[in-house]
């Protein structure tokens, strides 16, 4: 059986995330995918008010709303991709009981205004450009694998190379987690 793998949007969610199936295309025959739309989960409509911001909207109570969908959906312990709010969400949500096994977040936001992390093993990519990097004194306080890109921004997780380079990374993690734990003999 192939082991889980969560898919959490940005803000943005599928509307412009077409960069997302290239993820899939190289990830979809090693996981077994859920994907959810963070908008969708944040319940986000920035038709009530045009002049308010998606991080706004999701500051201000879109965050909360996502992490309790989120909750609600996942009950089973499984291995999170995230990007951009997607990694905000799954960080709280972990912070609230959801099981996390391992947290990879590309451009999480805000996540350096936590003082605590999820009970998994986590790990961070930015890129240098991005407007709100957290230190390395907070990734080292936290005891987190935090990894800065050279010339990138916010949107690195949307580039072919980050994607290749990414889903490498976590191949080769579900390769040496099944080699660590298999249970059974690979021949009988």
């Amino acid at each position: 059986m192939a082991e889980r793998l969560v898919i959490l949007s940005d803000m943005w969610g599928s509307k412009k995330g077409l960069w997302i199936t290239s993820y899939l295309g190289y990830l979809q025959q090693y996981f077994d995918i859920v994907f959810h739309d963070s908008r969708h989960l944040s319940d986000i409509r920035l038709t009530n008010n045009p002049n308010q911001t998606m991080v706004e909207a999701l500051h201000q109570g879109g965050l909360n709303t996502a992490v309790v969908q989120l909750l609600n959906k996942e009950k089973e312990a499984s291995h999170y991709l995230t990007f951009g709010a997607g990694g905000t969400i799954a960080w709280k949500a972990g912070l609230t009981g959801l099981p996390i096994k391992s947290l990879t977040a590309l451009s999480p936001l805000d996540v350096h205004l936590f003082d605590e992390k999820p009970d998994s093993k986590i790990k961070l990519v930015y890129g240098e450009y991005h407007e709100n990097l957290p230190s390395n004194r907070w990734a080292t306080h936290l005891d987190l694998d935090m990894e800065v890109v050279p010339k990138f921004g916010r949107d690195l997780y949307s580039d072919e190379k980050i994607i290749q380079k990414t889903s490498l990374e976590l191949l080769q993690g579900l390769l040496k987690n099944t080699l660590t734990f298999r249970k059974r003999p690979l021949v009988s």
